[in-house]
């Protein structure tokens, strides 16, 4: 059955009105874009996106049942806006008579540093093991490497108020959420996912992969990364465990880090996404990962005939369906390199960097998107100079990062102190003060309040950060 449209089917009914439109925005609905009479404010009968009692409320209601969470609510301003008020909600519950300290992966988003700078908390970092690390977006976290986490804290009298993890990754990579939940329930502490790239992974016939599905007590998706989605439009997820479920505390938290002047292009946009996803997306999308699992054998095989010893497209059941993350190295190549030549053939990938180029795909990619870069593929394969080399492997140095990184102060205290911009290489022994990174993927190689070490610097390099924000000295 499909889904109702109240947001949609009030805005246009107003468009079609005639009303005269004495109120804001400035452009009254004349078309000098072509979409400007769908694009309101909260005005009567509209409902008010952080006091929602009306069509908004009936749209998130429709949004819940189908995410099958306890509360599903709506953002008009991406993850980031569902982060920040994720953990605000989680310090209400925060342990009393302690400094409130967030247990996270190392991979997060700088939104989380934001968080911790506006919400005054501490953050211990969880790093990859030696073994599997090796680039900037991945940060595979076992349950037992959380358990020794979680019990070394308690061994210093501190209990975080939430463990905080990103999977999706950038790169595709996904944390076993299941186990995970199962450890943060045994130390009564809030498993918060940053799910922002796997809005659709509740859709996937034949079981979800949706954090909620698999235990978190709140997350966040970005509906326009995967889904069909206006630019901004995300949603935030509550599940049973969340440790706040009071609607009016939720609201709250969402508005003191979102405008008070939504876009109603965007709302409309999530709430005709309710209805796609109730209309047979679970097959369109079953359709679209088997293309990607036909495409991922079709670009190895070309990478295997120019003879290549390494997988071109990185492919493990246990790693998101929908991106196709090509490992240039093994065609001799960067990532950047690669991602350039793709551009010759038409093709913009999402992100590229020293290895990896990742290119996201969904249902609404058309045929010729999936012959386009096969033929691309097979063009770059066949005007490589020689046999690929395999590269020296590069997980030392983000284990050397792991080692010398360490607060010199807290993310507040150096995100408000006086700072300068200085070039990267001029940075060792300087301490971070704003996070200097790249959108794509935003996550930052030294945090705020560490000191610049060896690794760190030769990771700017590698990474191309050319200036680095430091504490003013």
């Amino acid at each position: 059955m499909s889904m109702t449209t109240p947001i949609v089917d009030f805005v246009r009914s107003y468009a079609k009105s005639g009303t005269s439109r004495l109120h804001m925005p400035g452009h009254k609905g004349q078309k000098l874009l072509g979409f400007e009479d769908a694009d309101i404010t909260e005005i009567k009968g509209a409902d008010e996106l952080y006091e929602a009692e009306g069509i908004i409320a009936e749209s998130e209601a429709n949004a819940t049942k189908l995410f099958g969470t306890a509360h599903t609510y709506y953002s008009t301003e991406g993850s980031s806006q569902c982060i920040r008020a994720m953990l605000c909600l989680a310090l209400q519950a925060a342990p009393a008579g302690q400094r409130p300290v967030l247990l996270a992966a190392r991979n997060a988003h700088k939104a989380l540093l934001y968080a911790a700078a506006l919400l005054d908390f501490d953050i211990e970092w969880l790093w990859p093991a030696p073994e599997a690390a090796g680039a900037l977006c991945s940060c595979p976290v076992t349950a037992g490497q959380l358990e020794q986490a979680l019990e070394r804290l308690s061994g210093q009298g501190r209990t975080p108020f939430g463990v905080y993890v990103t999977s999706p990754d950038y790169l595709g990579g996904m944390q076993d959420i299941a186990a995970l939940s199962k450890v943060c329930d045994a130390h009564g502490a809030p498993l918060l996912v940053d799910n922002a790239h796997g809005a659709y992974l509740n859709f996937l016939v034949g079981g979800s992969k949706h954090p909620m599905a698999l235990g978190a007590a709140m997350c966040c998706d970005s509906g326009h990364k995967t889904l069909p989605v206006l630019t901004g439009g995300a949603y935030l997820h509550l599940g049973l465990k969340a440790p706040v479920q009071d609607e009016t505390a939720v609201r709250n938290a969402l508005a003191l880090f979102g405008s008070t002047s939504p876009s109603y292009l965007i709302l409309q946009s999530l709430d005709r996404c309710n209805r796609y996803l109730s209309e047979g997306y679970p097959l369109r999308l079953y359709s679209c990962c088997g293309q990607l699992t036909r495409l991922r054998r079709v670009l190895n095989e070309a990478a295997a005939a120019a003879g290549s010893k390494l997988s071109l497209a990185v492919d493990d059941p246990a790693r998101e369906p929908l991106k196709l993350t090509l490992d240039a190295a093994a065609l001799g190549l960067t990532g950047t390199a690669l991602a350039e030549a793709l551009r010759k053939y038409a093709i913009e990938c999402e992100y590229a960097d020293p290895r990896y180029v990742v290119l996201m795909f969904t249902p609404e990619n058309p045929a010729q998107d999936y012959d386009r870069l096969e033929e691309a593929v097979a063009a770059v394969c066949a005007a490589l100079p020689g046999v690929p080399e395999c590269p020296e492997p590069e997980g030392d140095t983000f284990t050397a990062l792991a080692a010398e990184a360490g607060p010199v102060c807290s993310v507040r205290a150096a995100v408000f102190a006086p700072q300068q911009t200085i070039p990267a290489a001029e940075a060792l022994g300087r301490v971070c003060a704003m996070p200097t990174v790249s959108c794509p993927p935003a996550i930052p190689i030294v945090v705020s309040g560490e000191r610049v070490g060896p690794a760190a610097i030769e990771l700017f390099a590698r990474y191309h950060v050319e200036t680095v924000a430091v504490i003013r000295e």
